[in-house]
Order: C-alpha cells, then sequence, then structure tokens
C-alpha cells in the first residue's frame, strides 16, 4: 500500500526530522511522494513520481527547515493507478467557497459505485483522487442546498457520515485538510498513530520515533486542531481485514491497469 503523515500544530512546527525518517521508508513505498505545507486557503504541493530516496529535490528541500502548522506527507506503493505524477498524492482543490482543501490516501477502494461518476472527470486514475472529488462534491452540493458555507460541525457531521458508508468493505486510511482542521480516520488495525506533544499532533502510517505513540481512534473519523484532538465521530465497526479474496480483487484491478 502506502505511507502517509500527517501534522496539526498550534504554531508553524519544523517537522524535518520526522519527515526524514517517514521518506526513508520510500525503498519499500517506491512509487512516487508528496509533501504539503498548508495554511489558511493556499496549500505549496511538492511531489514527484519517483522513489523518495532517489529524488534530489527532496533531498535539498529536507535540507532547509520545513515548517507549517498542517503538514501532509505520502509515499506510494501503487495499487490503483500506474505510476505517474498525476497519481501522486497529495490532491487539492478548492470547494465552491473558495475554501482550499488537500487530501491523501493509504487504501483501496473495492467497492463503493458513487466513485465511478468520476472516473471521467479526474485527472490521473487512481481511486485516491476519486474520493477527494466526491468529497468535494457532497460539500458542494450540502452548502449550495444551504446557500451559505457549511460551519465546522456540519462539514464533520456530513464527511462523518460519508466515512462511515464508504468504510464497508474497502481500506480507508485519510488524512485530509481544509488549512484550520485536520481530519483522520483508519479503519485498519495497527495502520495509523499519532503523538501529541507541546501543542503538536503529528500522525504516521508507523511510529517515527521512540517516543509514546498511540493508535489513532479505529473506525471512526477524527479531526485536530492546533495540535489536539477536537472531534471523534460515529463508530461504525466496519473494519478492514487483508483477506485472499481482497488480494485476488487487487490482483484483477492490476490485470485491468
Amino acid at each position: 500500500m502506502c505511507e502517509i503523515l500527517g501534522l496539526s500544530s498550534q504554531s508553524e512546527y519544523e517537522a524535518n526530522d520526522y519527515l526524514k525518517t517517514f521518506f526513508s521508508h520510500s525503498s519499500k513505498h517506491p512509487h512516487g511522494w508528496g509533501l504539503g505545507c498548508i495554511s489558511r486557503n493556499s496549500a505549496l504541493i511538492e511531489k514527484e513520481s519517483i522513489a523518495a530516496l532517489k529524488s534530489n529535490y527532496l533531498k535539498e528541500r529536507l535540507s532547509q527547515p520545513i515548517k507549517a502548522k498542517i503538514i501532509l506527507a505520502h509515499i506510494r506503493y501503487a495499487t490503483i493507478g500506474n505510476v505517474e505524477y498525476k497519481n501522486c498524492h497529495p490532491f487539492t482543490g478548492k470547494d465552491n467557497t473558495g475554501r482550499r482543501w488537500t487530501l491523501i490516501h493509504n487504501g483501496t477502494i473495492f467497492d463503493y459505485p458513487l466513485l465511478n461518476p468520476y472516473i471521467k472527470r479526474q485527472m490521473g486514475d487512481t481511486d485516491s483522487e476519486r474520493i477527494f472529488i466526491y468529497l468535494m462534491e457532497r460539500l458542494n452540493d450540502a452548502q449550495i442546498q444551504k446557500g451559505a458555507r457549511l460551519v465546522f460541525e456540519e462539514r464533520f457531521e456530513l464527511f462523518d457520515s460519508i466515512v462511515c458508508d464508504m468504510a464497508k468493505g474497502n481500506k480507508l486510511n485519510l488524512l485530509f485538510s481544509d488549512g484550520k482542521y485536520l481530519y483522520a480516520h483508519t479503519n485498519c488495525k495497527g495502520t495509523l498513530y499519532y503523538l501529541t506533544k507541546n501543542n503538536m499532533t503529528m500522525l504516521s502510517t508507523v511510529p517515527l520515533s521512540e517516543e509514546v505513540w498511540q493508535p489513532l481512534p479505529f473506525t471512526r473519523l477524527t479531526a485536530f486542531y492546533n495540535g489536539k484532538l477536537l472531534r471523534t465521530g460515529t463508530v461504525h465497526k466496519h473494519e478492514y481485514i487483508e483477506s485472499e479474496e481482497s488480494m485476488r480483487m487487487l490482483y484483477r484491478i492490476f490485470a485491468n491497469l
């Protein structure tokens, strides 16, 4: 699969040490890397469709301080979608009120027909990009219906209902942000942890240091603000467990690429 990293902090946090450890795992996830430094309504996105350890650009980038209140990073092991720049995470775009959103995903959507209409609309061919487009369209529809921008509680309830539905039968490890809040979800045990210290929370597929990392609250959406866990959603109990059938489905997907 892939590995994902997220950061939420009260003030700009220099994340170089964690990022260096995270990107060092690209020997097992060689199909691309991505980094997003996110602030209100802007996101600096950098990515390449090569292994992070082979990127001279990333090596130079990590030699300088990387600071932000919200950071997303991704290393890719391709399951759905070719090894191309357009399939590298993060994915970013604005909703119909001008709020910018950015998303990374570790997982596979085996069966969720509501994503199928977005195959012709996406730039690449990953299920992750389809998730992003779908979330934005559902958000836009809700804001059109309301006639105004949704407030945080309304957005959380919307995303909570989507995640509860989409998680059925699918591996759905997500991190996404609007530059203020960092949303996170996992339904696969042992694949997303978090560390909180000094008004900062770091999330990662695997612990990145000898500090005390905890498993992220399981099978429910969570939201972090200024480095603290702000909200947890509905416990949907749709745990993803890798099985022979899911692997056979992956092989069929690979055969159709």
